[in-house]
């Protein structure tokens, strides 16, 4: 189905940073599948897991126990703020899991009347009917109306606004701590911990989409960590699985507590090859000094932006986000800017606010930093010259 406006490229192999078209050329993978493939492509100790797991079970259903779902859902409670863990597929579905425990837990505490959800300009939450109305673009949901009720805007980062909003019908509230497809834009300094403040005040769930954010893209294993604050449910997928498609919803007890059996359930979430590839991602980025190399790449780009940027006036308005999710808002146009990012062999990713997204592996090393970084100064010359 013509969906997709799909560049001319067809890759047929990967290794690391690299992927291999079919015509030979080699491309630097600065997009990883759009923050998916964050230990690069054919990573060994992933591709030995999913193997292993391959030639025992692929799929039981979750009519039985998956003792890979029991392990890492120990270890997520273990390393975040969650007691417990629902798994699926994807991003738009752990984004759904999580409005209905939003609206849920309210309904099971007494207050049906709770059910509207408080989300914020310029989100991104999926593509189904329900994360389009939680999501900001009116583009992305034109022509599927009506969209269901029980959603209210406000400007991200306006604590004042989101205050005012609330009211006696509001359930919980839903943010990105670093809003990813529309334009690498960070949480404002304790608009985080101010929405914690808000919520205890009013008895209402604060739920994260870290879907872009998590395992270890911000230089910790959840963006909520740089905060002073926990949030209540947080959705994860993308680099959850390395490239595997996985989900997860995690919760602490009074949040989880709102889905009892039969309440909500997937075919596919958590089946056991997708729990192979997740605990094989999980033993990299929770090693000693893994997120200490995220963030020394993330210094590496930024500090060989600033020059480009001084060098050439006029191409990069500003570097935004944390770790190795980066966005550069150019002068020219951002999809201008992918398309010859591309010629120099350089992958990247556009995104909302006119954007390009530098989302390379986390174990990206500086040789390969300072490949794309010429790469972007050679496009940079180009467009200023």
């Amino acid at each position: 189905m013509p969906t997709y406006a799909r560049a001319d490229l067809a890759f047929e192999k990967g290794e690391g940073p690299y992927l291999y078209a079919q015509d030979g050329r080699r491309f630097l993978d600065f997009g990883s599948g759009v923050a998916v493939n964050c230990l690069g492509h054919a990573h060994p100790h992933l591709v030995e897991a999913i193997t292993e797991q391959a030639k025992k079970v692929w799929h039981t259903s979750n009519l039985y126990r998956v003792p890979g779902q029991e392990k890492l859902a120990q270890r997520f409670v273990e390393h975040t703020f969650a007691d417990t863990v629902f798994f699926c597929n994807s991003g738009a579905e752990a984004n759904e899991a999580g409005l209905k425990m939003l609206r849920r837990y309210q309904y099971v505490n007494g207050h049906s009347e709770k059910n509207r959800i408080l989300v914020a300009s310029n989100a991104f939450h999926g593509r189904t009917i329900g994360t389009l109305t939680a999501g900001a673009s009116d583009k992305y949901r034109e022509g599927f109306g009506p969209m269901p009720e029980g959603f209210d805007r406000v400007a991200f980062g306006n604590l004042n606004e989101l205050r005012n909003a609330i009211t006696e019908k509001t359930a919980g509230i839903l943010v990105e701590p670093i809003q990813g497809e529309g334009g690498i834009m960070p949480a404002p300094e304790g608009y985080l911990e101010g929405l914690r403040k808000a919520a205890d005040e009013y008895g209402l769930l604060v739920m994260f989409d870290e879907v872009q954010t998590g395992i270890g893209r911000t230089g910790k294993l959840f963006a909520y960590e740089w905060s002073n604050m926990l949030p209540d449910i947080i959705s994860s997928a993308k680099g959850l699985g390395g490239g595997f498609p996985v989900g997860a919803l995690l919760a602490n007890e009074k949040a989880a507590a709102a889905l009892t059996p039969g309440m909500h359930g997937s075919t596919f979430g958590g089946n056991p090859l997708a729990m192979a590839a997740a605990n094989a991602v999980l033993d990299e980025v929770l090693k000693p000094g893994f997120f200490d190399n995220v963030l020394a790449m993330s210094k590496l780009i930024r500090d060989g932006l600033a020059k480009i940027s001084a060098k050439h006036p006029g191409f990069i308005d500003e570097v935004r986000g944390t770790g190795l999710l980066l966005g550069m808002k150019m002068v020219p146009n951002n999809g201008d800017v992918v398309v010859k990012l591309r010629d120099q062999n350089l992958l990247t990713v556009p995104a909302g606010d006119n954007v390009v997204r530098l989302l390379p592996p986390l174990n990206i090393t500086k040789t390969q930093v300072d490949e794309a970084l010429a790469a972007i100064e050679a496009v940079a010359a180009a467009f200023t010259s």
